[in-house]
C-alpha cells in the first residue's frame, strides 16, 4: 500500500467550537480513501519536546499547508508565511458565518490577496478537503536586489525606536532601503510582500506593544513577513519594545531593546548577516515560466524603486520646470508622482559633483515637541517669526553639514578648500551640534533642544510675544551671520545648492492637521525663499523646493495671505494617454525591450485580455485609478498577482474582477485616512456609502451624510471634499463629470451641479463599487 502524504492543518484555538468543528472535518476526511492524511496542529503538542520545530518540520514535509484564518492567530499567520517562503501551497480556509477577525483581515490586506475558501458548514469543509487541492505554489523570483538589499516593515506611527533603527540602517550604508509604509499603503499585498522579501538580503521587522494604535494589524503583518523570511532563509531582525510578549514561533529570535541606545548595538550586530547573505552565490534567478510571472514593472512607491526609476521615468513638463529652478513648491495628490519627481531631480543634480544636493525628509512627529512645548503658547506673529528662524537656521546647518561631509577627505589634499573647510568646520562644531545620525535625528534633536530652552526661559505663558532679539537668542546656537558668510565663502568653489524637502505632511496627526501645521508649512516655504535671496546677493545659486500633498496645501493655505504667490508645479493627471504611456515604459522596460519600438497595445495584449465587460481593459483600469499613477500600478499588480497565483499565461476576466476588489478595498481605507487628515469630522464617512445606490439626488446625499453624523452645517463642505477627492462626481443628463474631467477645478463641478438643480445626480466613482458592494 502506498503511504499517504501528510498535510499539516493549522488553526487557532481561540474558538473551541470552531476548533472542534475543524478537527471533526479533518477526522472524517482522513477516514475516506484519499491520497493524503491531514494532520492538525494538536498532534504535535508532544510533552517534553519543543513545539515550534515539529510544526515547521511538518510544514516542510507537507506538499501544502491548510490554514484557517477565521481568527488571525499570530503563530498561524507566521506558519502561512513560512509555508509560502518554503515554496508550498498555502490553502486558506475561513468560516463564512463567523465574524472572527474579518475586519482586522481587511485592514491587514494580506489574506484577501492570497485568496481563500469559505465554508458554511463543517460538512462543506470536509467535502472540500476530500476533493483535489492543487499544490502549485506562488512563484517568485529569487534574484536579489543588490542596490537596495534591505526591506523594512514600518508601523502605522513611527516612534523614536523605529526612527533610531532607520538612522542606524542608513549609518550602516543602507540608505536606499525598501519599505512598506502604512502612511502610503494602508494594506499590505501578499504578492508585494513575497516579492520584497525574496529580493532582500536582510529584513527589519519592528513589533509594537499591543497598546499602541493599530498594533494588532501591524504585528500580524510582521508575523507573516517573519514567516516568509524563515521560509526563504532570509536574515531578519525582529525588534521588540520592553516587556513585549513575543508569539511562540518567534520567541527565540526576537531582540528586545530597553533603552534606545540598545538599538545601535542590535543593528550593528545584525548588519554583518546582511553582508554575508548578499555575498553568497547568486541564486538561480527567476523561478517562473511565463512573461507575466517574470515581468517587473517597478514598485507603486517611488521610494522602493530608487535604483531603477531612471530606466522608465516619464519626464513630464513639471519635471523640466522644477529642474530649471522655476518653482519652489511641487504639489500633487497622494500617488501622483511627487516622490518620483523628487528622486529623479535629486539624482539628476547629483550627476554634477560640483552641486550640493540635500534631500531632506522631515516628518511631522519630529516637530511634535516644538509644537507642544513652544508654538501652542505663542501669538501668531511670534510663532511665524520663530518658525521661519528655525527653518532658516536648519537649512544653513544642513548646507554646512553637507559641505563638510562632501569634502571630508578632499580638503586634506586640496589647498584651495583646506583653510575654508577648517574654518567652517570649527564654527559648525562649536555649538556641539551633533553630526551623528541622519537628518531625522538631527531635526528631532534640534527641535527638542529648542523646546527645552524655551521651557527653561519662558515656561507656559499663553500668547506670548517674542522680540527679534529673543527669537535670535532662543533659536540660534551659532552666530547665524558668521555661519552664512562662511557658507557663502565656501560656495564660491561649488556650482549650485539644491535643498529639497519631502514628507513634511507624513506623520501629521490622524486627528487632522491644524493651524500650527499650516504655519509650519508656510514658514518653511518662506524660509527657503529667504535663504535663496541671501545667497543670490552673494552670487550663489540656491534652490529650495518643498514637496507636499496638493490637498493639504490647498485646504490649509487657501486662506493665508501668501496663497498663490509661490511658483508651483502641480502634478495633476487628467490625460489617460499619459497614464498609458507611464505604464508602457514600465512594461517595456520590464521585458528588456527597446522603449522606442514597442507600442503599448502590442505589449498589453500579451499580458492581459483586450476587453472586460465590453470595454478596453486598459481604459477600464485607468478609469478606476482616480488618475493617479500609483493607483494604476496597484491595480495592475493586484490583477497580475491573482493571475500568477493560478499560473495563468495572462490576466483574465476573473483576475481583473478579483484585482479590482482588492484594490477597491485598499483605496477605501487609504482615501478615508487621507480625507480624515485634512477634515477630521469625515472619519469613517466613506464606509457609509456601502450598499448605497450608484447615483442619487442631493436630498439623498444629505440624508446619507446625516446618517454618518455629519452636522447639517457641514454638508456643503463635506460634499466639496468628496468631489475634490474624486469619491463622487456629478451627472447632469447623460454627461458625467469627476474632478479630473474638469482639470481639477472644483468650482466647475459646483457650478454644473447648481445649474442642473433637481436634475443633478451625485455619482459614486466606479473605483469604489467593489468595496461598497454597488452593482455595475
Amino acid at each position: 500500500m502506498t503511504a499517504r502524504e501528510q498535510v499539516f492543518v493549522a488553526y487557532p484555538g481561540r474558538d473551541p467550537a470552531l476548533a472542534a468543528g475543524i478537527m471533526g472535518a479533518v477526522r472524517k476526511a482522513n477516514a475516506r480513501p484519499i491520497p493524503i492524511t491531514f494532520e492538525p496542529w494538536p498532534f504535535n503538542d508532544v510533552a517534553g519536546s519543543p513545539l515550534v520545530s515539529p510544526i515547521l518540520e511538518k510544514i516542510d514535509e507537507s506538499p501544502l499547508l491548510v490554514a484557517d484564518t477565521t481568527y488571525l492567530n499570530l503563530n498561524v499567520v507566521y506558519e502561512i508565511g513560512f509555508a509560502i517562503g518554503r515554496g508550498k501551497r498555502a490553502f486558506l480556509i475561513r468560516h463564512k458565518s463567523a465574524k472572527g477577525d474579518r475586519d482586522i483581515a481587511k485592514l491587514v490586506g494580506i489574506f484577501d490577496t492570497l485568496g481563500y475558501f469559505e465554508y458554511e458548514t463543517f460538512d462543506e469543509l470536509q467535502a472540500r478537503l476530500e476533493a483535489h487541492i492543487d499544490t502549485a505554489h506562488l512563484p517568485f523570483s529569487t534574484a536579489l536586489d543588490r542596490k537596495s538589499p534591505i526591506y523594512l516593515i514600518e508601523p502605522p506611527k513611527r516612534g523614536p525606536d523605529v526612527g533610531v533603527m532607520v538612522s542606524r540602517i542608513k549609518k550602516a550604508g543602507y540608505g536606499r532601503y525598501r519599505s512598506f509604509t502604512p502612511e502610503e499603503d494602508t494594506r499590505l499585498s501578499a504578492t508585494d510582500a513575497i516579492r520584497q522579501v525574496a529580493a532582500s538580503s536582510g529584513v527589519f521587522i519592528p513589533f509594537q506593544q499591543t497598546a499602541e494604535p493599530e498594533a494588532e494589524v501591524h504585528n500580524i503583518r510582521c508575523m507573516f513577513i517573519a514567516g516568509l523570511c524563515d521560509g526563504m532563509g532570509k536574515p531578519k531582525l525582529l525588534l521588540t519594545p520592553p516587556g513585549f510578549d513575543a508569539p511562540l514561533d518567534i520567541r527565540d529570535d526576537v531582540k528586545q531593546w530597553h533603552q534606545l541606545s540598545d538599538i545601535h548595538t542590535i543593528v550593528a550586530e545584525f548588519s554583518p548577516q546582511i553582508v554575508e547573505y548578499a555575498g553568497q552565490v547568486e541564486p538561480s534567478g527567476i523561478d517562473r515560466t511565463t512573461l507575466l510571472q517574470s515581468l517587473s514593472i517597478g514598485d507603486p512607491r517611488a521610494e522602493n524603486e530608487m535604483n531603477t526609476l531612471d530606466q522608465y521615468y516619464l519626464k513630464i513638463d513639471q519635471f523640466d520646470r522644477t529642474l530649471s529652478g522655476e518653482v519652489n513648491l511641487v504639489v500633487g495628490r497622494k500617488g501622483s508622482g511627487k516622490t518620483a519627481l523628487f528622486i529623479r531631480l535629486r539624482d539628476k543634480m547629483r550627476g554634477d559633483r560640483r552641486n550640493i544636493v540635500l534631500d531632506l525628509k522631515p516628518e511631522g512627529y519630529q516637530l511634535i515637541r516644538m509644537k507642544e512645548d513652544i508654538l501652542e503658547f505663542l501669538s501668531e506673529g511670534a510663532r511665524q517669526h520663530l518658525i521661519i528662524a528655525f527653518w532658516e537656521y536648519l537649512i544653513y546647518l544642513e548646507i554646512a553639514y553637507k559641505l563638510l561631509e562632501k569634502d571630508q577627505k578632499a580638503h586634506r589634499y586640496n589647498q584651495d578648500i583646506h583653510d575654508a573647510y577648517l574654518e567652517l568646520s570649527g564654527v559648525y562644531n562649536a555649538a556641539n551640534f551633533s553630526p551623528e545620525g541622519d537628518f531625522s535625528e538631527r531635526l528631532a534633536g534640534l527641535s527638542e533642544r529648542l523646546a527645552r530652552r524655551y521651557q527653561d526661559q519662558y515656561g507656559t505663558q499663553d500668547a506670548r510675544r517674542l522680540t527679534a532679539s529673543e527669537v535670535t537668542e532662543l533659536v540660534y546656537m551659532h552666530d547665524i551671520k558668521q555661519l552664512r558668510e562662511l557658507i557663502s565663502n565656501y560656495m564660491h568653489r561649488k556650482e549650485a545648492v539644491w535643498v529639497m524637502f519631502d514628507n513634511l505632511d507624513k506623520g501629521w496627526s490622524t486627528q487632522g492637521v491644524d493651524v500650527i501645521d499650516a504655519t509650519v508649512l508656510r514658514c518653511l516655504v518662506d524660509a527657503g525663499r529667504k535663504v535663496e535671496r541671501e545667497m543670490r546677493k552673494a552670487g550663489h545659486v540656491v534652490h529650495c523646493i518643498v514637496f507636499v500633498r496638493n490637498d493639504v496645501y490647498d485646504h490649509l493655505m487657501r486662506n493665508t495671505p501668501d496663497f498663490g504667490k509661490e511658483m508651483r508645479a502641480t502634478l495633476d493627471w487628467n490625460d489617460p494617454d499619459m497614464l498609458r504611456e507611464m505604464l508602457r515604459l514600465r512594461l517595456v522596460s520590464g521585458m528588456h525591450a527597446d522603449l522606442n519600438k514597442v507600442d503599448f497595445h502590442a505589449v498589453w495584449h500579451e499580458l492581459c485580455v483586450s476587453h472586460y465587460k465590453g470595454e478596453d481593459t486598459s481604459s477600464y483600469l485607468i478609469q478606476r485609478s482616480l488618475m493617479r499613477p500609483r493607483n494604476l500600478l496597484k491595480i495592475f499588480n493586484h490583477c497580475r498577482g491573482f493571475a500568477t497565483n493560478f499560473n495563468r499565461q495572462m490576466i483574465e476576466d476573473v483576475d481583473i474582477e478579483k484585482g479590482l476588489k482588492a484594490y477597491s478595498s485598499d483605496l477605501l481605507a487609504e482615501l478615508d485616512a487621507e480625507l480624515t487628515q485634512v477634515f477630521p469630522n469625515a472619519r469613517d464617512l466613506l464606509y457609509h456609502f456601502m450598499d448605497s445606490k450608484r447615483a442619487f439626488p442631493r436630498n439623498e446625499l444629505d440624508a446619507l451624510l446625516t446618517t454618518a453624523k455629519v452636522d447639517a452645517a457641514d454638508h456643503e463642505k463635506v460634499t466639496s471634499f468628496l468631489l475634490y477627492y474624486g469619491v463622487l462626481g456629478i451627472q447632469v443628463g447623460e454627461a458625467e463629470y469627476f474632478i479630473f474631467d474638469v482639470n481639477y477645478d472644483i468650482k466647475v463641478l459646483q457650478v454644473r451641479a447648481e445649474r442642473g438643480k433637481d436634475k443633478t445626480l451625485y455619482i459614486v466613482n466606479p473605483a469604489f463599487w467593489p468595496a461598497f458592494s454597488i452593482a455595475a
